[in-house]
């Protein structure tokens, strides 16, 4: 898997998933596709997500917000985009088997040596869900899958990854046929490499809304897979996100 420079000036510079050659056509369309307002705009903030279908797939896509002019430079020379830096977590992410949507490819545009635009392209998730609806329509789902967040954040922080922007809308979740919980996680550009002891293992979890009982949940699956004491990841937890300002428990 390597990266694929187009023009003698490197214009664009897309890197594909292993199985993924067929989409480099596709890829390398999504700027006028966006432009032309192609697909089911799904999110439209700093950043847009737009749904597009293609050759009867499903794909979503992520256009990342034009950076300043001294970023631009910064993006076109030292540093890489955030769409590069999703797609390579996404990646990081499967090899432990943390579940997060497909990785397609990324998509870099640049004029001259300035960085302009990128783009991230995953398979659309198979997951209905998001964390957020713990607190309004499935609350009867709220132990089963906060026991998986968890477990799953254990898993990141045992493999020295934490997630920055670890928060409501970023886990998405659904069940299998068996009625076993499954999440994904979404909006990797900030991940932490290094190691994560108890108490930045327990802060990392501050942003995620939770009652008592559902930081009792988490303390149990986290320290039960960390070796950790499941009394001291409770206390942890419910600190931290006491302290976060604005927010109350539950709140999101």
């Amino acid at each position: 898997m390597k990266e694929t420079h187009f023009s003698l000036c490197h214009t664009s510079v897309m890197q594909l998933a292993e199985g993924c050659d067929d989409l480099q056509g596709f890829v390398a369309s999504l700027p006028a596709r966006f432009e032309q307002s192609e697909g089911k705009l799904i999110h439209d903030g700093r950043n847009k997500l737009r749904e597009i279908s293609y050759k009867a797939n499903d794909y979503v896509v992520k256009s990342y917000k034009k950076p300043n002019p001294v970023n631009r430079l910064v993006y076109g020379l030292l540093r890489p985009s955030k769409a590069k830096r999703s797609f390579c977590n996404a990646l990081l992410l499967k090899q432990i088997s943390v579940g997060t949507p497909d990785p397609v490819g990324y998509l870099n545009v640049r004029n001259g040596l300035l960085f302009t635009q990128s783009f991230l392209i995953t398979r659309k998730s198979v997951c209905r869900y998001r964390y957020d609806q713990l607190f309004d329509t499935h609350t009867e789902m709220q132990e089963a899958v906060t026991r998986e967040v968890g477990r799953i954040t254990a898993v990141l922080h045992e493999n020295n990854l934490s997630h920055l922007d670890y928060g409501r809308g970023n886990i998405l979740f659904d069940f299998d046929k068996q009625g076993n919980v499954f999440l994904e996680l979404v909006d990797l550009n900030r991940m932490r490499h290094g190691t994560v002891d108890i108490k930045a293992g327990c802060k990392n979890l501050e942003r995620l809304p939770a009652t008592a009982q559902m930081h009792r949940w988490l303390a149990q699956e986290y320290a039960l897979a960390r070796d950790f004491d499941e009394e001291e990841c409770y206390r942890l937890m419910r600190a931290y996100r006491s302290v976060q300002p604005g927010l109350i428990e539950g709140e999101f």
